[in-house]
C-alpha cells in the first residue's frame, strides 16, 4: 500500500513539474489574440466608445473590437454605432 501511495505522489509531482516548466501559450505562438467569432448588434453610444480595432486577417471572420469602460464588443461594422 505505500509503495502505491508513494508511486501516485511521484506521478503527481512528475505532472506538477511539467505544468509549471511548460513554454504552452494560450493562443499559440503567432495566433492572433483577439479575434472575434460571435458579433453583436447593438447600439453603442459614442461617447461610451474606448477604442476600435479591426480584427486581425488571420482571424476567421473579419469585424471589429469596441472597448468601452466596462466591455468589449465584437461588431460587423463601425457604422453601426448609436448616433
Amino acid at each position: 500500500m505505500e509503495m502505491k501511495m508513494s508511486c501516485v505522489c511521484l506521478v503527481l509531482g512528475l505532472v506538477l513539474l511539467m505544468t509549471i516548466s511548460s513554454d504552452a501559450e494560450p493562443h499559440g505562438a503567432g495566433h492572433p489574440v483577439q479575434c472575434c467569432f460571435s458579433f453583436t448588434n447593438i447600439k453603442i453610444p459614442p461617447n461610451l466608445i474606448i477604442k476600435v480595432e479591426k480584427t486581425p486577417s488571420e482571424c476567421p471572420k473579419p469585424g471589429y473590437v469596441v472597448t468601452t469602460p466596462k466591455n468589449k464588443f465584437c461588431k460587423h461594422e463601425i457604422n453601426g454605432l448609436a448616433s
